[in-house]
């Protein structure tokens, strides 16, 4: 394995700057459902790769694009006059050992179950129309992924960088926890009117939190425009509420900031999405892989939903370097704030990259030399967990969106 790096954090934690950004779009955005479904198919197909081959064959499902429909929302319901289109993309092993598999089939029935159990008001069967455009993998990359199981060893299946950091600040735990909420099944059973479309804006200036919420709400939930506006002031005071246990911070709070006095100017949806008429999406332009888009920090670039889980680096040294950043600030008392920064190269073992760069904010940085080398030991245990990691994907314990 490359040495470790360890440095002291030079650059100031984004809690002492006076002006401070974080978003999260929400589980039904058109972006977080490309990722969602991307994600759901990778594991679709992993799954049935290890139950009729024993292994985990080799495919990238991480280019979906979403088309957005056409919708007459109303008060009281409207209706879908054209369906969305989700387009599924990429490679994956559709024939081993003279074996098919039945990509389409597994495409139709992962998408339409995740969309059915995730999206309360939109009926997946006749309000979504699906495409698979899932191709072989190139023969050299096919190659490269098999030869991996005659030695033992996972190949990183692209040069590629993987970042993570901790702890989360308290903006960015207030925008986690406030979608979270309000797209709970609790919530939705109490207020049906809230589509799963949630995007939070959180803007700080000082010691004022600005929060802007987009949320689709439910025509068919929704009597007039007195009601309208009274479920408003519900989903306003249930952020209140939420925003409120994270900080004690004077807190302004918008919702559908571009609403007007007209009906026809509402955020108003026939299913809870904009995917239905007013937005479309794609992978990789939502949330990064700690579920939040955070540009004061450390980001990349890349889509981590729909890679595979055994052999694409920038997937999984993404969450290697997220989880090695927390065990850093959890374990070692002096680490008030860690970054961790992986590069791969493609061809070696994804447990040997050939970069690592640990950057930590100690409560006294003259005792960096004396914490180097348990910085380092933490470091390459989680590099060694690779296998792990695939297994929790698998299992659904990890999200990466």
């Amino acid at each position: 394995m490359a040495e470790i790096f360890v440095t002291s954090l030079s650059s100031g934690s984004p809690t002492a700057s006076p002006i401070e950004i974080v978003e999260r779009k929400g589980l039904g955005h058109p972006d977080t459902l490309c990722d969602a479904l991307a994600e759901a198919l990778s594991l679709a197909l992993c799954r049935y790769y290890l139950e009729h081959f024993g292994l985990i064959l080799h495919h990238n499902v991480d280019k979906a694009l979403l088309w957005g429909g056409t919708t007459e929302p109303a008060f009281k319901g409207g209706r879908v006059t054209a369906p969305m289109e989700i387009f599924l993309a990429g490679r994956a092993t559709r024939e081993f050992r003279g074996a098919k598999v039945p990509v389409e089939s597994l495409v139709e029935e992962t998408c339409r179950q995740w969309l059915n159990q995730n999206l309360h008001a939109l009926d997946a069967e006749r309000q979504v129309k699906l495409h698979t455009m899932i191709r072989p993998g190139s023969r050299e990359l096919v190659e490269l992924y098999l030869r991996q199981q005659a030695r033992g060893v996972a190949l990183a299946n692209d040069t590629s960088c993987g970042v993570g950091y901790a702890p989360l600040d308290e903006l960015e735990q207030l925008v986690l926890a406030v979608e979270q909420h309000l797209n709970s099944a609790a919530v939705k059973q109490a207020h049906p009117e809230t589509g799963e479309d949630i995007k939070v804006m959180a803007v700080r200036e000082d010691d004022t939190i600005h929060l802007t919420i987009g949320c689709a709400f439910v025509d068919r939930h929704i009597a007039d425009m007195d009601d309208y506006m009274a479920k408003k002031g519900q989903l306003a005071a249930l952020v209140n509420e939420v925003a409120h246990r994270y900080t004690a911070k004077q807190l302004d709070i918008s919702i559908n900031a571009a609403d007007g006095m007209e009906p026809d100017s509402l955020y108003l949806t026939v299913t809870g999405t904009s995917a239905e008429a007013g937005d479309d999406g794609e992978v990789g332009r939502g949330n990064r892989v700690n579920g939040l888009i955070t540009p004061y920090r450390p980001m990349n670039m890349e889509a981590a939903a729909g890679k595979n889980p055994v052999t694409h680096v920038g997937k999984l040294y993404t969450i290697i370097a997220q989880r090695a950043a927390a065990a850093l600030v959890n374990e070692i008392a002096e680490v008030e704030e860690a970054r961790c920064y992986l590069v791969s190269c493609i061809g070696q073992p994804v447990g040997e990259p050939q970069l690592v760069d640990v950057q930590v904010r100690l409560a006294d940085a003259a005792r960096l030399a004396a914490v180097k080398a348990e910085i380092q030991a933490i470091m390459r245990a989680h590099l060694q967990r690779a296998a792990s990691i695939r297994d929790e994907l698998i299992a659904g314990g990890i999200k990466v969106y």
